[in-house]
């Protein structure tokens, strides 16, 4: 079956003016891209990662006949261009994307029958034809993307958007573009994930995470009715496809072989039990993961490889390779963040793609390798480095004394997995290495659709895990800040956020104080009102605890007298904190200082009367933090790594 459908998470990004941003846009990237001095102390080493991700990949033909491979390509901007390689001779065209990429990017496209590449991301939809190599439409709509498409009889594009299900169409032979807006109304974000049009022209949209549901979509009336009734809408994702024989079939659980099937037509459902006989019509869409590799002329992709710039043909049945290189422009990697590593470098991971990075500050030079995931969180403990990992919610020990092996679980790798919670720790916010050298503790969100995470605990000398969940902790929240305590205690500030898709249930985030030996909680309370996270916390030289609320307010709280000693309004003037999945606002200082990460420069907090202090103004903006090493704060702006000079 060709209809490939997938999943994706993408926040909802600001609708601005497309020419005026992109102007603005290229004029940033252009001045941030010079890796050297910047001036005022700071300093640019240079791009951790120089790869694109692919977005999706498509084999079809040019103008010309010939074969040539589409690409979407994906850096630290989000989708920026579209790739066209000739499958013989490896030469490459780069075309922009007609807007502005706002960090977004493709969740999935669809090539017609008619042979053009349509997706729709970043508010806007696009069509791309690769006989006229251009981009040859492109509108605003609705926020935001779409993770399901599909063509109806007619040769209309069709697309549900995430996160409040949305519908548009487009007819390539008019060039009529609908917005319906939004069809069905739920209150957590919504994954439309297929799509599918039968013979009288009626759109089935299957729907999850939280809740599954098919939506059967009239577009003469523009409305949507419902297909599966309450009790049978189950946790994941409800599942359509067309039917050779004009029909579309769905049911309410795509994995499951136990549900049962709904006969779709002229929008009514038949509750149909069994059905076996499946004859999918070939349409050629698919999540961001879409590898179509058939050309027309039987020749395949056998591989494309962004890293070392390769693609593999093989001709029919495989008698025969043909391997060429081309290349793409790129600005790198997005890096989620940086920590100081053992042996004196600065370590940390990149998304999309998922890498690896170290970087020697003797040599200036980096180390780049493929890692297990994304590599949300991390920390040091003594001679070894931890990584907190997304998607899998896995905790992996990497020894930089030894070589690097790269990861496989249940294996004696380098970095190696040694604990994992997936359920719980999805996404993973912090990882902290707690001053007894033997204890390693991850925080983070849940998996999709689910709301509550919790903790995973790793004993170094026992070479064991324990998983808490939630309902130990503080109940339908999670833990997105941690620091320790003395005594054997540590201090977790929570969020009421939950997993990506599910549904937020808690009113309030929390602080809590916790016994690390019996792992239970001693202590909790909302410490400031309608506060849904506690975004990042530190235990300052003088045993208070500094933290940021809601990334917007700074407070010193004392964890013996369980009282708040100082609040304030972080300045404008400062810009926002860092982001991230791992919040690495504060940098302990050599000589018992402490720095902020903001977006606009380094601040320092004066001890007594917790004066915050602009230290340093940054001549880049400062987007994920962070750690000291040898007289260097080194931070992340986009795809950099960069230091400032104490």
């Amino acid at each position: 079956m060709k209809n490939i459908q997938g999943t994706g998470i993408s926040d909802l990004h600001r609708r601005i003016k497309p020419f005026l941003f992109l102007f603005c846009f290229y004029l940033l990237i252009s001045f941030t891209v010079s890796a050297g001095d910047l001036g005022n102390g700071f300093f640019d080493h240079g791009v951790a990662s120089p790869n694109s991700n692919q977005r999706g990949v498509v084999a079809t033909v040019d103008g010309n006949g010939r074969n040539v491979v589409l690409v979407w390509l994906f850096d630290h901007r989000g989708t920026y261009a579209l790739q066209m390689i000739d499958a013989e001779t490896g030469k490459s065209e780069q075309f922009p994307v007609p807007f502005a990429p706002n960090n977004d990017a493709v969740y999935c496209s669809l090539l017609s029958s008619k042979n053009k590449l349509y997706t729709l991301f970043a508010n806007h939809f696009a069509e791309f034809d690769p006989v006229k190599r251009a981009f040859t439409f492109s509108k605003e709509s609705m926020p935001q993307m779409t993770p399901g498409m599909t063509e109806d009889d007619n040769g209309v594009i069709w697309a549900a958007t995430y996160p409040n299900c949305g519908m548009v169409s487009f007819n390539p032979a008019t060039k009529e573009f609908r917005d319906y807006g939004y069809v069905y109304s739920q209150n957590w974000k919504q994954y439309p994930v297929s799509v599918a049009a039968d013979d009288a022209g009626w759109i089935y949209i299957g729907i999850g995470i939280t809740s599954s549901q098919i939506l059967a979509f009239n577009p003469v009336t523009g409305k949507a009715k419902t297909v599966l009734n309450e009790a049978d809408r189950k946790r994941g994702y409800a599942f359509v496809y067309r039917d050779l024989n004009g029909k579309v079939y769905g049911k309410a659980l795509k994995d499951s072989k136990d549900e049962g099937w709904y006969e779709l037509h002229k929008g009514t459902a038949l509750n149909i039990g069994k059905h076996t006989s499946i004859n999918s019509k070939p349409i050629i869409t698919g999540s961001q993961g879409l590898f179509y590799k058939e050309f027309p002329d039987g020749k395949k992709i056998k591989e494309l490889d962004l890293i070392d710039r390769k693609l593999v043909v093989e001709t029919h049945g495989g008698a025969s390779l043909q391997t060429v290189h081309f290349d793409y422009a790129s600005e790198g990697a997005w890096v989620m963040g940086i920590a100081a590593a053992p042996d004196g470098t600065i370590a940390g991971g990149t998304t999309f793609p998922m890498r690896f990075f170290d970087y020697n500050p003797k040599t200036d030079k980096f180390m780049d390798k493929p890692a297990f995931g994304q590599f949300d969180a991390l920390a040091r403990q003594g001679d070894r480095f931890y990584f907190g990992v997304y998607p899998s919610g896995s905790l992996l020990e990497w020894d930089p004394s030894k070589p690097w092996i790269d990861t496989k679980e249940g294996e004696e790798t380098n970095p190696k997995v040694i604990a994992a919670s997936s359920l719980m720790t999805h996404r993973p916010h912090r990882v902290l290495a707690y001053p007894d050298g033997k204890t390693i503790i991850m925080t983070g969100t849940p998996e999709y659709g689910s709301t509550g995470g919790g903790l995973v605990f790793w004993d170094r000398e026992k070479k064991a895990s324990t998983v808490l969940k939630d309902t130990a902790i503080i109940l339908d929240q999670s833990t997105f800040s941690i620091a320790a305590l003395p005594k054997g205690k540590f201090i977790g500030g929570t969020t009421t956020q939950p997993g990506t898709g599910g549904i937020r249930k808690a009113k309030e985030a929390e602080l809590y104080i916790m016994n690390l030996k019996f792992r239970k909680v001693e202590w909790h309370k909302v410490l400031f009102p309608e506060v849904q996270e506690y975004s990042d916390l530190c235990l300052a030289p003088d045993g208070l605890i500094y933290g940021i609320a809601d990334r917007k307010t700074f407070f010193v709280f004392d964890p013996v007298k369980h009282t708040l000693v100082h609040q304030q309004e972080i300045p404008a003037s400062f810009g926002s904190t860092v982001v991230k999945e791992s919040l690495r606002i504060f940098i302990p200082g050599p000589n018992k200082e402490m720095f902020l990460l903001f977006k606009n420069g380094i601040v320092q907090v004066e001890p007594g009367s917790f004066k915050l202090t602009m230290k340093a103004e940054s001549p880049v903006p400062i987007l994920a933090g962070g750690d000291y090493l040898d007289g260097r704060i080194y931070f992340v702006s986009g795809s950099h790594l960069c230091s400032y000079k104490l």
